[in-house]
């Protein structure tokens, strides 16, 4: 009774050390499969044997994939279809989006109110941009495409404050003090074409008597703790929002009166005239020009 049968095979011993897939080896899984013709959606292994999600969220995310345009999946829909309750299926969605299966986005309707979309992702990190066929009656088709791996257009940067007189000098102050906001916040480190548009913007602060000191504090002052997606587009915003006012007028000083001398007493006519010290007339000097 107590002796082993040789020919026996251990389940043990047939694991191949090079093969640890968990379907693999003794009593490991079998496929039956059939084709399907229809009724059915294509499902990517990374989701499917997703190494950290949630067997909940799996399902759900093969599910909601499954669903056609429009259907409904917010938490109280899907816990109606599903036993698991509104905790653990609002759980297993936030693990869904927070690996880019889900994402919500924000968008305003006809009548003006914003709703909240959810979009399913089957291959989180790719984008699809759609391109609609033009309108022929009877035939409303709409195509996909995939989106090029060619980045967007940069949007234009806001528009800054313009100096009256863009002297050479004030621009340059202003040149310096953007290049060394840097030294303030890492976060504020421009490009040279983003600091060629904002220093037109400075010097029209600084044309204001507004100290390069100053300044730098209105800029750099109680800046937000996330992350600057486009700090020129920030600072420039920051130039236009503060533009303090100009200085007031301040108007020119009066000319210096003329000093009034004493009378003095011609040597050579008699006749008194003013002068800061004694000698002729105007009329008894021979030095003086000839009128013509």
């Amino acid at each position: 009774m107590d002796t082993k049968n040789p020919s026996a095979p251990s389940c043990a011993e047939s694991r191949v050390a090079a093969k640890k897939h968990p379907n693999r080896g003794c009593g490991g899984l079998i496929h039956d499969n059939a084709r399907h013709t229809s009724h059915f959606v294509v499902i990517g292994n990374h989701l499917a044997q997703h190494p950290t999600l949630s067997a909940l969220a799996i399902g759900l995310g093969v599910h909601i994939q499954s669903l056609p345009k429009g259907a409904r999946v917010d938490i109280k829909s899907l816990a109606a279809r599903f036993p698991e309750g509104r905790d653990r299926i609002g759980a297993a969605l936030r693990e869904l989006e927070a690996e880019g299966y889900l994402r919500r986005e924000r968008e305003r309707i006809p009548d003006g109110r914003i709703v909240t979309r959810t979009v399913s992702c089957n291959r989180p990190g790719h984008r699809t941009a759609p391109a609609e066929i033009p309108d022929r009656p009877g035939s409303p088709v709409r195509r996909t495409t995939a989106a090029t791996d060619k980045p967007p257009p940069r949007k234009r940067l806001p528009a800054v404050p313009q100096p009256s007189s863009a002297s050479p000098a004030l621009l340059h102050t202003a040149l310096d003090i953007l290049v060394g906001l840097r030294r303030r916040d890492p976060r504020l480190l421009l490009s040279a074409t983003d600091a060629e548009h904002l220093a037109p913007g400075v010097a029209a602060w600084l044309e204001r008597d507004i100290a390069p000191t100053a300044v730098r504090h209105a800029l750099t002052g109680n800046l937000p703790n996330e992350p600057l997606i486009r700090p020129a587009a920030f600072l420039a915003h920051r130039l236009a929002a503060q533009l303090p006012p100009p200085p007031p007028f301040r108007p020119p000083a009066p000319p210096a009166p003329q000093p009034r001398h004493p009378f003095q007493t011609c040597d050579g006519c008699d006749r008194p005239f003013r002068a800061p010290a004694p000698g002729r007339c105007r009329d008894c000097r021979s030095d003086l020009p000839e009128e013509t």
